[in-house]
């Protein structure tokens, strides 16, 4: 590995720069402080002086961390904390009385707890240490049985999370979040674009922190963007966009032979087809360049009066896995192909699965903006002129 790439593979160990105002980190810091106090003051008053039953346990400060600085998370909605905390405190419980082993015990339950969480939808990272509590605590946490379930997991979680939604209604935030049913039927024609600095300047002008990498969420957002514009083309098939006069080879020809293809028909793959027509695999320029070097060396053996080596075939220079799609297919789905498999050059298949055309990115493109240009005009109405004076 170079120096360079070294340094370019520590570059991703850097954290993404935090959009968020000082005050507002702040305000995060400030409401754990008060709900840690208060869960541990009223968990106090509620227990008396049970030494049985600890004040505070571990897993409530991970869990302040996102109820107040990020409390837009889906992991740090109120299902989340007391449905996560409470079905992981069970789990593990059950596991310290069942299982001897406290490491297996420990893994057990967090395992266990992980999935339940998921089944219950109520994931809640904290919870995990919540589990591990119950069976690592010794011997306090162990005599409070199933009723560490109550006191001090039920109790400790409804108070924290009580303290953040005062603390947010106090401070201008919103929350909880609730969970927003999409609506299916867009109402809008068109989906603008938008660049990076958009979405900067949205991020810092939220003032709350989202859990989700900046660069995830543009990424997101992009594919949402593009599924929405391709959702406008559902009455266009493969079959309306695809070059039919497609040139294909077989698997036994020489790479030669399909250079020449290539070179007269000006295209940049053949598609590998059998006696049926039926696709066996896909051969590029890329993949053929072997082929000149081969060529070179079967001269240079010639030159030197050796005895040169066999033509290369199509068939152990081809792709062998090849992604085709069916001519009645509708653009809608087909354009998420080229777009997120980076594929080029896509065969078209008949309902026999035998080959009857070819996409590029060139034919995409030409369909979607004749499919664009014919739907506006069908749309578009000649203005009419006022009567001559």
């Amino acid at each position: 590995m170079s120096r360079t790439s070294f340094l370019d593979w520590l570059r991703d160990f850097l954290p993404a720069p935090v959009l968020l105002k000082w005050t507002e980190r702040l305000r995060a810091g400030l409401g754990a402080l008060i709900g840690i106090a208060m869960t541990g003051g009223i968990a106090h008053l509620l227990v008396g002086d049970d030494v049985a039953i600890p004040m505070l346990i571990a897993p409530m400060g991970a869990s302040a961390v996102l109820l107040f600085a990020l409390p837009a998370s889906p992991l740090a909605q109120p299902w989340s904390i007391i449905g996560g905390n409470l079905v992981s405190a069970f789990i593990g419980v059950s596991c310290a009385l069942l299982v001897r082993e406290p490491i297996d015990a420990a893994a057990l339950a967090v395992g266990i707890a992980i999935c339940a969480m998921f089944a219950l939808r109520c994931v809640h990272p904290p919870s995990g240490a919540v589990a591990l509590t119950a069976v690592l605590g010794g011997p306090p946490v162990h005599s409070l049985g199933y009723g560490f379930v109550l006191a001090p997991v039920f109790i400790q979680s409804s108070v924290l999370m009580s303290a953040a939604i005062i603390f947010h209604a106090l401070t201008g935030h919103r929350y909880p979040h609730r969970h927003a049913v999409s609506n299916p039927v867009s109402t809008s024609s068109s989906v603008a674009s938008f660049t990076r600095a958009d979405l900067d300047t949205v991020l810092a002008g939220r003032n709350e922190l989202l859990d989700v990498d900046p660069d995830d969420l543009e990424s997101l957002l992009r594919d949402t963007q593009l599924r929405a514009y391709a959702r406008g083309f559902v009455n266009v098939t493969c079959a309306d966009i695809m070059s039919h006069a497609v040139v294909a080879i077989s698997p036994g020809a020489s790479a030669h032979a399909a250079l020449s293809l290539i070179a007269r028909h000006r295209v940049r793959a053949l598609p590998v087809v059998d006696m049926g027509r039926r696709v066996v695999g896909i051969v590029t320029r890329i993949d053929l360049m072997a082929a000149d070097v081969d060529r070179i060396a079967r001269l240079v053996e010639r030159i030197l009066g050796g005895r040169p080596s066999a033509s290369r075939t199509v068939a152990s220079l081809m792709t062998s896995e090849v992604r085709s799609v069916r001519s009645d297919m509708t653009l809608d789905t087909l354009v998420p192909i080229f777009a997120d498999l980076g594929h080029h050059h896509i065969p078209v298949l008949d309902h026999e699965e035998r080959l009857v055309g070819m996409i590029t990115e060139t034919d995409l493109i030409a369909g979607l903006y004749r499919h664009s240009f014919t739907t506006q005009g069908a749309h578009t109405r000649p203005c009419s002129r006022p009567p001559a004076t």
